[in-house]
């Protein structure tokens, strides 16, 4: 088990001395502890939420999952500007970060959106070529491997059948997985610890060459001397009910910034940093994601096979991915329509129903504002040309159900009843308002995006925040657009990418 210190034990200031200072333990800030400390380096990791370890978390009922371990209880939201949907966005906050809640999903960066960064953002140095040491880095690091056909769920095998009839090419997912027996959990916690999340790949690793992990520890501002980083401070969950209290800081010959898209832009504009380009907290991407319920008539049980194991990108040209996913059974028969005896009619079938989900591969209209307090608020506004994709989701997958034989399905329609085929055909789905559209999002991007000049970006193509010295970011908020796909992979290799050159690069004297 990963050793780390709880802050809520302590009492009084506190004050570490450090070679690196790494704000977040999730993706990006798990490789950067682990690289850097295997280099030599003395590694100080300072994570805001507590520390659940995996086992425990495996545990552990959904409702208790959210209570601990994910953000707000998984109830941050993106407030929908315009006809745009109000987004329901996840994170973690734990040791670990957002790798504990994920499905283990890992993709390389599609080739397109390569093409993308090359042409578009000037960035020809990042290709599949050039990358492919950090990706096999990482996957190696967390056991990527390919979930077989035997593994998928009942409710995937008869999504599979209707899309391949329809004319889609299903493909087996990659997750990073090591000795999954398809539990179909792994949002709320492996009670196998067959997940590799970086609370149990990446963090021992920085602990055992000498990091020093902590909880429950708040960061809120970097420390600046002139132009060049020397540390972070904050408060400590030490007060009644974990409440922030008394104060600390780590000093730092280098500061890494890795609390996630939506908290590291907070931290720079906290501590006075905003760049020329005024692009900080700006261009978050979310990839929109829409969910699809059937009933079938025989008994699908959703729930034992691979929470997520297949998928297709046959709509990639339109901007769509189709993507296998269930949730707990407790979860899943809460969210069917009605109240009183209809709602419990409803839930009694939750044995025969299957479950499919699509996301959107959007240009980026969100932003992030400071908050009241700790939390920010996060708006985002769609591009027309995404929002008009949400009826093509939609009755992609609502047809792909019936052509597997479905009875009944259910839309991401807020108040809408269960549909057989005709009333699904006929159900004007181009004329729902947005705010009647169910929609969530788990992979915020771009809010510090790297690229090639100062005046388009927040960062340099290896994290070092343009006009700064010392001052580095290693998380989603530095990938420069959309990717279509789950973004975990992304993030650690770009983290490997920056630990790498951080580990290479002298500190300044």
């Amino acid at each position: 088990m990963t050793p780390v210190e709880s802050c809520r034990t302590k009492e009084g200031r506190l004050e570490i001395e450090a070679d690196v200072v790494v704000v977040g333990s999730g993706a990006g800030g798990a490789v950067i502890a682990c690289e850097l400390a295997e280099a030599g380096h003395k590694v100080v990791v300072l994570e805001e939420g507590p520390f659940v370890p995996a086992l425990e978390h495996g545990q552990m009922r959904p409702s208790e999952s959210l209570r601990h371990v994910w953000r707000g209880g998984a109830f941050t939201v993106a407030f929908g500007l315009g006809d745009t949907p109000h987004i329901n966005v996840t994170m973690g906050r734990v040791v670990g970060g957002s790798s504990t809640v994920t499905g283990g999903v890992c993709f390389r960066v599609p080739g397109q959106v390569l093409s993308t960064w090359q042409r578009e953002r000037g960035m020809t140095h990042l290709t599949e070529s050039a990358l492919e040491p950090y990706y096999a880095s990482v996957e190696e690091a967390v056991h990527v491997e390919t979930v077989p056909v035997n593994m998928r769920s009942k409710s995937t095998e008869h999504f599979v059948r209707g899309a391949e009839a329809r004319g889609l090419v299903m493909k087996p997912i990659a997750r990073n997985t090591d000795g999954c027996n398809g539990c179909g959990r792994c949002n709320f916690g492996c009670p196998h610890v067959a997940k590799m999340s970086v609370d149990v790949t990446y963090l021992p690793r920085a602990a055992a060459k000498g990091a020093r992990i902590f909880a429950d520890c708040l960061v809120e501002r970097v420390i600046m001397k002139g132009d060049r980083a020397v540390g972070v401070e904050g408060r400590m969950a030490n007060g009644k009910y974990g409440k922030p209290k008394d104060a600390f800081v780590v000093r730092a010959k280098r500061v890494v910034l890795s609390a996630g898209a939506a908290y590291t832009p907070l931290l720079l504009r906290r501590s006075g940093i905003t760049g020329v380009s005024n692009q900080t907290g700006k261009n978050v991407t979310v990839h929109p994601g829409f969910r699809m319920i059937a009933r079938f008539s025989d008994e699908v049980r959703g729930w034992a096979g691979a929470m997520q194991s297949a998928y297709t990108d046959s709509l990639e040209h339109e901007g769509i991915t189709l993507m296998g996913l269930f949730v707990p059974p407790a979860v899943l028969a809460a969210t069917m329509p009605g109240q009183g005896p209809e709602l419990l009619r409803r839930a009694g079938t939750v044995k025969n129903l299957a479950i499919f989900g699509g996301i959107i591969h959007d240009e980026g209209g969100g932003r992030v504002w400071p908050g009241f307090g700790r939390e920010p608020i996060l708006t985002y506004r769609m591009a027309k040309h995404d929002r008009a994709l949400i009826p093509r989701v939609i009755r992609e997958m609502g047809e792909a159900f019936f052509a597997a034989g479905a009875k009944e399905v259910f839309t991401p329609i807020l108040g809408a009843p269960g549909m057989d085929a005709d009333a699904f055909r006929a159900f004007p789905f181009e004329d729902v308002k947005s705010r009647d559209i169910e929609c969530s999002s788990q992979h915020p991007l771009g809010s510090c995006r790297m690229g090639m000049t100062p005046e388009h970006s927040v960062v340099d193509t290896v994290g070092k925040v343009w006009d700064t010295r010392e001052l580095y970011v290693a998380d989603g908020s530095m990938v420069p657009t959309s990717l279509g796909v789950n973004p975990q992979l992304a993030i650690m290799t770009l983290a490997t990418r920056v630990a790498w050159h951080l580990r290479e690069t002298p500190y300044l004297s």
